[in-house]
């Protein structure tokens, strides 16, 4: 993680973000996600411009691009078969079969980074937008 740290970067504001979106949506009772990019010239990590909280999978897939990479928070209240709440925090990582080669090689390296600082459980890997409609069956099974 060493070299990722030097090359990529999160703002104080990102850091304060990624922290707090994290603790409040430990106990939330709906599903949030925030979106995260990479600034091409800063290779600063940081939100959308948007700043969107999406409570919708479906709101999401239609908000993501069709040719650029993401990195997906998604806080995602389960149900569990013994009647207790579960709400697993995951990192989407959102890498379209469209995109270019540059845009592979930056997410990539900057995947354990956004991990590691954004605290989550686990990451789950998506190629479109489709892919979103199995994200519920995939937590809920643990795979």
């Amino acid at each position: 993680m060493a070299s990722e740290s030097r090359l990529y970067q999160f703002s104080g504001e990102s850091k304060d973000h990624l922290r707090k979106f994290r603790l409040t949506t430990s106990r939330a009772k709906s599903l949030q996600a925030v979106v995260y990019l990479i600034d091409k010239n800063t290779l600063e990590i940081r939100q959308d411009e948007e700043k969107i909280v999406y409570d919708s999978l479906d709101e999401l897939a239609e908000d993501l691009p069709d040719h650029a990479p993401r990195f997906i928070l998604l806080s995602y209240p389960l149900t569990m078969p013994d009647g207790r709440l579960s709400v697993p925090y995951v990192l989407l990582y959102y890498l379209p079969i469209t995109c270019n080669a540059s845009n592979r090689m930056l997410y990539a390296g900057a995947k354990e980074l956004m991990r590691n600082t954004s605290e989550v459980g686990r990451v789950l890997d998506l190629e479109s937008p489709e892919d979103l409609s199995e994200i519920p069956g995939k937590l809920e099974s643990g795979n």
